[in-house]
């Protein structure tokens, strides 16, 4: 929650809400689309899982170097002085995908659903997929209230050290890549 908070610091709550929800959206969706064809989407493209990390990790530190540079808060400062410019919306990305539908969810869904071979064991990685997600849903909505409680002082913070933190995660994803393709040692 409080990096939704972060990533959507002064949208109103109706933005909010439909960033969370589109972003769930997608994130399920692609998690889904990889828990019934798992590898075979990554194998067509000729991607390695390895390589999928090393992009996700990638992705994750441009993210977090626009958290700790107020990159994307000088954005929409832009952008609601030029009406003429989209609105800076980060449901598809970072929130959806790699943040919710990263490397390691979808290498989760790649795994349980291969590891199952009944079709109750296959509808219940399902089930826990959307509890799971719901549960997020309901926490990203309740980001407008920790917002409040927080302040615009409080969130700065919150953004940066959760900056600090998604650039620690985005630098573990390359190294589990790196490790993975054995470029490093264990």
């Amino acid at each position: 929650m409080p990096l939704f908070v972060a990533l959507t610091s002064g949208a109103s709550t109706r933005q909010r809400s439909a960033i969370a929800i589109r972003a769930v959206a997608i994130g399920f969706g692609i998690l889904v689309l990889f828990g019934f064809f798992g590898e075979a989407v990554l194998g067509f493209a000729g991607i390695s899982m390895a390589a999928f990390r090393i992009a996700g990790g990638v992705l994750l530190f441009l993210t977090a170097l626009d958290m700790l540079f107020e990159r994307r808060t000088k954005r929409r400062e832009d952008q609601a002085s030029q009406p003429d410019i989209s609105e800076d919306d980060p449901s598809v990305f970072p929130l959806a995908t790699p943040l919710i539908a990263g490397p390691g969810a979808i290498a989760s869904m790649i795994l349980l659903t291969g590891q199952t071979s009944t079709t109750i064991g296959f509808i219940s990685v399902f089930i826990v997929l959307a509890v799971v997600l719901l549960i997020m849903l309901a926490l990203f909505t309740m980001g407008g209230l920790l917002e409040r409680i927080l302040g615009p002082t409080g969130v700065n913070v919150i953004t940066r050290i959760l900056g600090m933190l998604l650039t620690a995660l985005s630098i573990q994803f390359i190294l589990d890549g790196l490790r993975e393709v054995g470029a490093l040692p264990y």
